[in-house]
């Protein structure tokens, strides 16, 4: 997988999530999911009556994640928009976020009417997305909105995008002499289904 370059903005952003993160809790994060443990217990102690201080947390910590899910799963970055916050993570499935909406309601512990914290993706994919997201399990409300648990949903949902592109595709191989049928879209749950999909 050839990786795009990561822009340096991102980076700078990133690079000062793990200096925030290294003199709270005295540990290096890591671009991994191993460490991102570490980076949702410092989110637990952002202060959630400080407007300016929530805005700096997600734009830093959001470039961080958007970082570790890019290393992860691969896609690109989206900063064409001014506002840093409305930055977005489009991964190969068309699947995609704004990593500092995810780390806004992390910190938080709610979705906020001023951030985009749900997934989206192409109009096509939207009714699997959401088929995928109902059937996982329940969570508690610390895990729903940790970073950890963002993560979970995201590579779930991204592998179930792989499986139905793939299917839609139908055979690659010479070995393939019948297509499997192709998937059914699943109905959407709801008569609006233009927009972005909250994560279950």
């Amino acid at each position: 997988m050839v990786q795009q370059a990561v822009p340096s903005r991102v980076q700078e952003y990133a690079e000062r999530a793990v200096d925030y993160v290294r003199r709270a809790v005295g540990l290096t994060l890591e671009y991994d999911s191993d460490t991102l443990p570490l980076l949702d217990h410092y989110l637990r102690t952002v202060p959630g009556d400080q407007p300016s201080t929530i805005e700096l947390v997600a734009l830093t910590s959001g470039a961080y994640f958007g970082e570790v899910v890019r290393r992860r799963l691969g896609g690109r970055w989206d900063t064409t928009a001014d506002d840093a916050t409305e930055w977005r993570i489009w991964l190969p499935t068309g699947l995609n976020f704004s990593p500092a909406g995810f780390v806004a309601a992390a910190i938080m512990q709610a979705d906020l009417d001023d951030l985009d914290s749900e997934l989206d993706a192409p109009p096509r994919m939207r009714p699997y997305i959401a088929q995928a997201l109902a059937r996982m399990g329940e969570v508690t409300l610390d895990d729903y909105y940790s970073l950890c648990g963002r993560l979970d949903t995201l590579e779930h949902v991204h592998e179930v995008l792989v499986a139905v592109a793939a299917r839609l595709m139908g055979p690659t191989g010479a070995d393939d002499a019948t297509p499997d049928p192709l998937p059914e879209a699943p109905e959407p749950m709801s008569s609006d289904d233009s927009g972005p999909i909250p994560v279950n």
